[in-house]
């Protein structure tokens, strides 16, 4: 406990009754729950399996697991339960399933696997476009998220939308009954209807949970904060960890407000606030602190820094969004060889996904690695995942995911009236689909044809199978997607032939990686386990740290939680940050706390960018600096001298084509 700060301290020994913890950014959150779950082992003699961290990603899990076996020998801390939200609520569901009206083996649906769904319900209920199906599922999602019923869902819709959204709210659950599965808001939802409708339960889970700590806790909606006061009970074993100023996610649920309905459930409730920052310097601080002043506060604090005053702030307007992407390469280079810095030690930041389209271009002229973090990887496209899917079943013919995902992809004329009762057929039976599918006790519940269309696809999953374990196996699978017309599909479905084009290239790439695994020189592996090694990449590819010498390029929201020496950020704008949308609908709180994570996200300098004119819908718009700049204390930033802005865009290109150049000189020269 010496490493931590008196507040760090307090926070950490703190048990006679629920703690919050208002933790600024870059203030140890992390360190206190690590050593709260060592104070509780060695000091409270608490079981360690009695202790449960919850947080809201699997890096930020495995980060917390790691750092408590540092305190703790390993055989205490491996008894400690540290995971998602998400993990938490399916171990419940798979403990309680039967409770739930859920087989123990069921099928959990991701987005796209529930987009799919929806677009077959289309069929039944009504139909929609693509856009319109996506709006759906927000909605669905949502009131999940607030625990509010399909029936209450209907009975709320005050218009069109919100009625046709519940009409498929209705038919959706109904399907997911059937099918024996549950989608990812489910995690949460379920177990908080299981415990009010079971108290036994509940009490059997208080007792197993005798600590509860929550990381992150302004993120949390509606359903995680009922999840955890049922946990919680009157006992009150509770400490929660958070930032009302890093809330920003409610365009997916979160409520800062629970903050404060924290204090209301909880009278007694201590808090203790967290606002030495180890990061940054206190010029970013400083500045950071006087542009979230600017909004409402339940707990106000002050970060502060002991790492010195550090440089100011840097402000660059230039003339046009092209010049702006240039300007920032340049000083970045710039900066990298004055200082013999890492490519790792930059970041560009920014409000939304389509502004990376011109970096990307620049840094790749200019021969500079890059990442773009949250990019889409190779294994999370649409195409191979529906391939991936028939890879599955093959050498898997119980995984009922992977057969609800392909069974109409491309469409075979199996709608969702035939799915629904074939999952309650195989449900009664405690089979999985595919099995279901070959059973003539299925005639009792399916007209012929329908029954023989079932057969049909199961069928020819199966042969596809056999002949695919033999040295002929590519050539098999090449001519299988052929069958099903699966490039046509994609033609029909791609916004345009250049995007289907690419979508087939990556079908092609596919099964010219799979060629190779199963052809290695000799040692190459069966069908199956070539499968079951692509699938174990692709978890690896979805979980690796990427510690590699790259500029990082990624949306103010993608960098919550992440530090680096250098930052930029792009596109201090009026429409841009605050966001077009937030500012139609008054509300930039959000978008200033944005603006805030994305400050506190520097170490040692920071350069905010805007221009004078943007290129939108084809045309040179006049731009306004984002307000958020006016919010500056201007004794910490340095505006730069706007002359050369004002020069012509042919003078802009020539000096900056020249001084790219020379600094390009100088690296190579190193």
């Amino acid at each position: 406990m010496s490493e931590l700060n008196a507040e760090q301290l307090a926070a950490a020994t703190y048990i006679d009754g629920p703690l919050l913890v208002i933790a600024g950014a870059g203030s140890g959150k992390t360190r206190v729950i690590t050593h709260k779950i060592a104070h509780l082992i060695q000091q409270c003699q608490l079981n360690p399996k009695h202790i449960y961290a919850v947080t809201f990603t699997n890096k930020a899990a495995r980060e917390m697991a790691s750092r408590s076996q540092k305190l703790l020998a390993k055989s205490r801390s491996s008894n400690i339960h540290v995971s998602t939200f998400h993990s938490l609520g399916l171990d419940i569901l798979k403990k309680e399933a039967a409770h739930i009206e859920l087989n123990a083996k069921f099928t959990l649906f991701d987005s796209i696997d529930s987009v799919n769904l929806l677009k077959e319900l289309s069929e039944k209920i009504t139909a929609v476009s693509d856009d319109s199906i996506q709006l759906v599922q927000h909605c669905i999602s949502n009131w999940k998220n607030d625990l509010l019923s399909p029936k209450h869902a209907l009975e709320q819709a005050n218009n069109d939308q919100a009625h046709l959204a519940a009409r498929f709210y209705i038919a959706y659950e109904n399907t997911l009954r059937a099918y024996n599965a549950v989608d990812f808001d489910d995690l949460i939802a379920l177990p908080v209807k299981l415990f009010q409708d079971h108290p036994h339960i509940l009490e059997n889970w208080q007792n197993k949970i005798r600590y509860l700590l929550i990381d992150e806790y302004q993120d949390t909606n509606t359903a995680q904060y009922s999840l955890i006061k049922l946990l919680c009970g009157v006992r009150g074993a509770l400490t929660v960890v958070g930032d009302d100023d890093q809330s920003i996610y409610a365009w997916r649920g979160a409520k800062p407000e629970n903050i404060e309905l924290l204090q209301q459930d909880y009278p007694h409730l201590k808090v203790i606030k967290l606002e030495q920052n180890y990061r940054s310097t206190s010029t970013i601080l400083q500045a950071a602190n006087h542009l979230i002043g600017h909004n409402p506060h339940l707990f106000e604090k002050r970060l502060w820094s002991a790492l010195g005053q550090g440089e100011p702030i840097r402000i660059i307007p230039t003339a046009n969004d092209q010049d702006e992407i240039e300007r920032v390469v340049t000083e970045l280079m710039n900066q990298k060889f004055r200082y013999r810095l890492s490519y790792a030690d930059f970041a560009i930041l920014y409000r939304s996904n389509h502004q990376a389209r011109n970096l990307e271009q620049a840094l790749r002229e200019q021969g500079i690695p890059y990442q773009i973090s949250g990019g889409t990887s190779f294994f999370a496209r649409t195409e191979i995942k529906d391939l991936f899917a028939y890879f599955r079943l093959m050498v898997n013919h119980d995984d009922d995911s992977a057969f609800l995902r392909c069974i109409n992809t491309p469409k075979r004329e199996i709608g969702p009236a035939t799915l629904e009762k074939l999952g309650q057929y195989a449900k009664s039976r405690n089979t999985s689909l595919f099995a279901a599918s070959f059973e003539m006790g299925l005639s009792e519940y399916l007209s012929d044809q329908a029954r023989d269309r079932l057969h049909n696809f199961v069928m020819q999953i199966q042969q596809v199978y056999e002949q695919a374990n033999s040295d002929e196996c590519v050539n098999v699978l090449q001519e299988f997607v052929k069958d099903i017309g699966y490039s046509e599909h994609l033609a029909e479905n791609s916004p345009s032939p250049h995007a289907a084009q690419k979508r087939i290239d990556n079908v092609r790439d596919l099964l010219a990686w799979l060629k190779r695994l199963v052809s290695a020189e000799g040692q190459g592996l069966s069908f199956g386990d070539a499968i079951n090694k692509m699938m174990l990449l692709d978890i690896l590819d979805r979980e690796t740290k990427q510690d590699v010498n790259t500029v990082q390029l990624m949306t103010l929201h993608a960098a919550k939680g992440l530090e680096f020496q250098h930052v930029y950020i792009i596109g201090w704008e009026e429409e841009i940050l605050p966001h077009k949308t937030s500012i139609e609908l008054d509300d930039i709180h959000e978008e200033r706390r944005l603006a805030y994570v994305g400050m506190t996200r520097a170490q040692k300098t920071l350069t905010l960018t805007y221009t004078k004119h943007r290129k939108r819908f084809g045309e040179l718009q006049t731009i306004t600096p984002s307000r958020f700049l006016e919010e500056l204390p201007k004794e910490l930033v340095q505006w730069e001298d706007s002359a050369m802005v004002e020069k012509s865009e042919e003078e802009q290109r020539v000096s900056g084509q020249a001084h790219l150049a020379a600094i390009k000189a100088m690296l190579q020269s190193e």
